[in-house]
């Protein structure tokens, strides 16, 4: 009897090769790539959202790329419902499913059963219907999030008090998402959430496993060879026609909305990075040649600055629910160093072929498992306010790291200044009762 093909998932920060790896090893085991991207679902855009081009496409099948028109609306659970139905059909054909993209919930929601599905047959199908499954309408999401933060933020506490401790008062979709499936199920967001941790194979980051063995992998680079690599993509992008791509799709899409006072960059295609940097350029057609030669240098400063971030942002990611969190329903991450690419046979491909094959005889592979040691701060979501910098701050660890930071540090000197200052000028003048020489 053979064993069933193992789900593949390539994770890492832009530029790191993820696409790259995919296609090889896709092309070696007869493999089929499914893209986890929110934003290479959309037609358009294909430079500014990196995708593959159309001959890598016919080296080996991809799926869920460019099949939406970049209006439509597309969450994550439907997202994981076509990304199910796909990674299934891969499989019954005795193929190889190979997960790649940088959307981490995208990559979380196949991974486990982490989403609360307010549809009949979900997981509130489990709770006792007799408190009612409401209705609303297909963007409630969209329309809750055009409430005021601090109208929606009280709406949620009120009906859900755990959630609105573990979320910012300014985390607009988070809170969004959570009134929502209040609104829709008629039971708190946070009981639907404690009901997947408590069913079997759960844990404290949520439901089980979807996959019994998933092979896991995680390139990673050092930071400062990693902002060489993406200042050079962000370079070769314009180089390849960026701001031609971008023109045409602001005439076709993005200008009326403007004219209409209607444009959201917090949703579909329009989020994606580099879009909203460009977003003074792309208006200052009426603008001088020396002004509009301004306004490109800084769309193109500001893309190199958030593509760098959001790099970080996805490798902290990896870390903290991957390394960090151990438990049973956690897989194993084996990591591939591309730091440098003049070794990626012998540094990458090779240890990933290694890996997969082992995944596909059934062995354990022969490197170890990435560990890291356990944060006793990492996880707790405890709530603080500091009124010195007129912030609030979620965790524990995120709270230790605001007392050091600068903005932190700034406010305490300003403060211990002016006490200081106050206290002198309070201070009582005794001078006059001071005997004279005579």
């Amino acid at each position: 009897m053979s064993l069933p093909r193992p789900l593949v998932v390539i994770l890492g920060a832009t530029g790191c090769g993820k696409s790259r790896l995919a296609l090889e090893l896709g092309r070696r085991f007869t493999g089929e790539i499914v893209s986890a991207d929110s934003m290479q679902v959309y037609k358009g855009l294909d430079i500014i959202t990196n995708k593959v081009t159309p001959e890598e496409q016919q080296l080996c099948t991809h799926h869920m790329i460019s099949f939406l028109d970049p209006l439509v609306s597309f969450s994550v659970v439907d997202f994981r419902n076509k990304a199910l139905s796909v990674i299934e059909d891969i499989v019954d054909r005795q193929k190889i499913p190979i997960i790649v993209g940088g959307t981490n919930y995208y990559i979380e929601s196949l991974l486990w059963k982490v989403l609360v599905d307010t549809k009949e047959g979900g997981i509130c199908s489990a709770i006792d219907r007799s408190v009612g499954s409401r209705t609303s309408s297909p963007n409630r999401k969209e329309e809750l999030e055009k409430l005021d933060c601090q109208e929606l933020y009280k709406r949620l506490a009120e009906v859900d008090p755990a959630m609105a401790e573990k979320l910012h008062p300014h985390d607009k979709r988070k809170v969004a998402r959570s009134l929502q499936v209040y609104e829709e199920v008629g039971v708190p967001h946070s009981k639907l959430l404690l009901q997947q941790c408590q069913e079997e194979g759960g844990g404290p980051l949520g439901g089980a496993l979807r996959f019994p063995r998933p092979c896991i992998l995680w390139l990673h680079a050092d930071l400062p060879v990693l902002d060489k690599r993406l200042d050079l993509r962000v370079d070769n992008m314009l180089a390849a026609g960026l701001l031609e791509e971008l023109n045409g799709f602001h005439t076709l899409y993005n200008q009326q909305k403007i004219a209409e006072n209607s444009q959201d960059y917090q949703h579909g295609v329009f989020q994606s990075i580099g879009f909203k940097e460009f977003h003074e350029y792309l208006t200052s057609n009426n603008s001088c040649s020396e002004t509009r030669e301004k306004l490109l240098t800084q769309g193109i400063a500001a893309l190199k600055q958030v593509t760098k971030r959001y790099a970080r942002k996805q490798n902290k990611w990896v870390r903290n629910r991957f390394l960090k969190r151990p438990g049973p329903n956690v897989p194993p991450v084996y990591g591939l160093d591309v730091t440098d690419v003049s070794q990626w046979d012998e540094g990458v491909l090779q240890p990933a072929v290694r890996i997969l094959e082992s995944f596909l005889k059934g062995e354990e592979p022969a490197v170890q498992p990435l560990t890291m040691e356990y944060d006793q701060y990492e996880g707790k979501r405890n709530r603080r306010v500091c009124e010195l910098c007129d912030k609030i701050i979620l965790g524990d660890r995120e709270w230790k790291a605001h007392l050091k930071s600068k903005n932190h540090q700034y406010h305490l000197k300003r403060k211990k200044k002016a006490e200081t200052h106050f206290s002198t000028q309070s201070s009582p003048d005794t001078s006059e009762n001071i005997p004279q020489d005579s």
